[in-house]
């Protein structure tokens, strides 16, 4: 994909992103909003309902398009069933398995009946990948597929987007730190082998008193 074709699907995924989320919170579940392709960031799956999927990267720094580090899924997830299902997995194609975590507490991501969950953003439950893969880059249309306790698997493609602008507050927020270049003390500043001051006197010491006895 060219870098100005990749430009213009990251803006059309930020304006679909937005203009979604304001219908959805305007006119609830049952909202009919803006069906904008890759095949599409919403769908649903007996109960399950899924709206405003989206693979947030690191915000860009090269022109490139090259993705690296970690990503997270931001979505909302209802459910119409009268039943509360647990969300037990969320995968991405290329990109591997997200760790999910509860907005508070430990333990499942509870979807509860009639109701919904956001996935993304301060103060939501998250599903974040700690690496993503190379075929994962930034303006591509990615396979997402979540796993409910019930519903089993629903998926779908999502744009995959950095960062930067609108997505910045829901994009990685706990970025690994980078890996130590010097994680360990180096061999001018420890010498390998060599005797403290105390160490030296007391060998001599001993082998003063050793020298005496005999």
């Amino acid at each position: 994909m060219s870098s100005s074709l990749r430009r213009g699907v990251l803006a059309a995924a930020a304006i679909a992103f937005s203009v979604t989320a304001l219908s959805a919170c305007a006119a609830g579940t049952d909202a009919q909003t803006l069906e904008v392709k890759p095949d599409n960031a919403e769908t649903s799956v007996g109960g399950i309902r899924l709206q405003n999927v989206v693979v947030i990267t690191q915000p860009a720094t090269e022109a490139s398009g090259e993705t690296k580090g970690p990503a997270v899924v931001s979505a909302t997830v209802f459910n119409t069933t009268g039943t509360a299902q647990t969300l037990d997995a969320v995968s991405i194609e290329g990109g591997g398995s997200a760790e999910i975590t509860p907005a508070k507490g430990r333990g499942k991501v509870t979807v509860p009946a009639h109701g919904s969950v956001i996935l993304g953003g301060k103060g939501n439950a998250s599903a974040a990948v700690a690496e993503i893969g190379e075929s994962v880059k930034d303006g591509n249309a990615q396979k997402v597929t979540f796993t409910f306790s019930t519903t089993g698997d629903v998926s779908l493609r999502a744009f995959v987007v950095p960062a930067d602008s609108y997505f910045t507050k829901w994009g990685p927020t706990a970025v690994p730190s980078a890996p130590q270049t010097s994680p360990k003390p180096t061999g001018s500043a420890t010498p390998s082998g060599s005797v403290t001051p105390t160490d030296a006197a007391s060998a001599s010491a001993t082998a003063t008193e050793s020298a005496a006895s005999h």
